[in-house]
């Protein structure tokens, strides 16, 4: 008996690649939804994966692409069109009869939440679940190791800093590996993971300072966390050409991970329960990320990161008050943080017991306006 066809969305990002890897090698055939047949998908291609080219909320095409499809996995486009699209797929898969859907979600997902993308992601979430006789999976990890923590480890190698945003607060960031992992599992036996939620984390829960004695060892120099504001992650990342929609909410999530969301429930066995593996440490990832040509040290990668640095000090960046005026998107009448939300709690299965360790800072910020209630 042939395995089941997976539709894999998202394919040629970090989650999807890593997933299209994982169930190749388990012997499962690939289609692979793709925005655009470039070379990235013409790799895919070369490995062996069927390639539909669709934009996610184009319906016709998206249907076309899950016909002979039994299971799919969603990753959400970070952009205005998260729930258009949301509803094209949920759409398409009752139409396809699906038997099951794995989708990426948000740890912070709420109803109330100043991100409108993470309102969309609560709100995906519910979709999905409408879908009659479709297993639903919901993965919800909070930020990865390989972003935003790792996102500028040149400058660690290269320059012995490392850009730190969130105060004295912890996380336990999992791999893109270890959450590619957990979706495959799901894929692979939905009926076992059917009407759950998973929020794979890292092993340790870690400072900014831990971070950085971790990239001590891994570059065999001292790495110091540098406080950076935010409006130096926007530009980094908007040069680096990331999504203005994902850009706009940030000030939402590193405020959250300042008052400690990212440390409630953390760490959990979550990718040891449903891969039957221990989670991948953050110097696990550090050390893979640091034998890329690019890390490795030398006088003219040096003054290539330095002048990257100093570009990014001149450019200009992402006007995201602007652009979320310019979606005109009604927000709450009274947005809450994720650790505020009774609902949120509820949701996520955390006891009150739970999130005493973020009650003194919630408290101590209770009167503070969210950064930017436009979304």
């Amino acid at each position: 008996m042939h395995p089941p066809k997976i539709l894999v969305t998202g394919a040629t990002g970090r989650t999807g690649r890593a997933l299209v890897t994982e169930l190749l090698k388990a012997g499962y055939p690939v289609r692979a939804l793709v925005r655009s047949d470039d070379a990235r998908a013409a790799a895919l291609r070369a490995r062996g994966v069927e390639i539909a080219v669709a934009d996610i909320a184009d319906t016709e095409r998206v249907t076309a692409a899950m016909h002979g499809v039994q299971r799919a996995y969603w990753l959400p486009p970070y952009d205005p069109e998260m729930l258009t699209g949301a509803a094209v797929f949920a759409t398409a898969a009752r139409e396809a009869r699906l038997e099951a859907i794995v989708s990426l979600s948000q740890w912070l997902a709420s109803p109330a939440h100043p991100a409108f993308l993470t309102r969309h992601h609560w709100l995906a979430d519910r979709i999905f679940a409408t879908l009659p006789d479709v297993g639903l999976t919901l993965i919800s990890p909070g930020f990865f190791a390989d972003s935003p923590y790792l996102e500028t480890i040149g400058m660690a190698a290269h320059l012995g800093l490392m850009p730190w945003s969130f105060g004295d607060s912890l996380s336990a960031p999992p791999s893109v590996d270890d959450i590619a992992r957990v979706a495959a599992a799901a894929l692979m036996d939905p009926q076992r993971h059917a009407g759950r939620t998973y929020r794979p984390t890292g092993p340790t829960l870690l400072s900014g300072g831990d971070m950085a004695a971790i990239l001590s060892r891994v570059f065999g120099r001292t790495v110091k966390p540098v406080p950076t504001p935010l409006w130096m992650f926007l530009k980094t990342a908007y040069l680096d050409g990331r999504a203005i929609a994902l850009l706009s909410c940030m000030a939402h999530y590193f405020e959250e991970h300042r008052r400690g969301a990212f440390a409630v429930g953390a760490p959990n066995d979550h990718v040891a329960h449903v891969t039957g593996q221990q989670p991948e440490s953050f110097e696990t990832v550090a050390r893979r990320l640091a034998a890329l040509p690019a890390n490795r040290r030398s006088r003219s990668r040096t003054l290539r990161e330095l002048g990257r640095f100093l570009a990014v000090v001149l450019a200009r960046g992402p006007d995201t008050r602007r652009y979320l005026r310019g979606l005109q998107i009604v927000a709450p009448a009274s947005p809450q943080y994720a650790v505020e939300s009774a609902l949120w709690r509820r949701e996520h299965g955390i006891a009150e017991t739970e999130s005493e360790a973020t009650a003194a800072t919630v408290a101590s910020l209770s009167q503070i306006t969210p950064l930017n209630t436009h979304g």
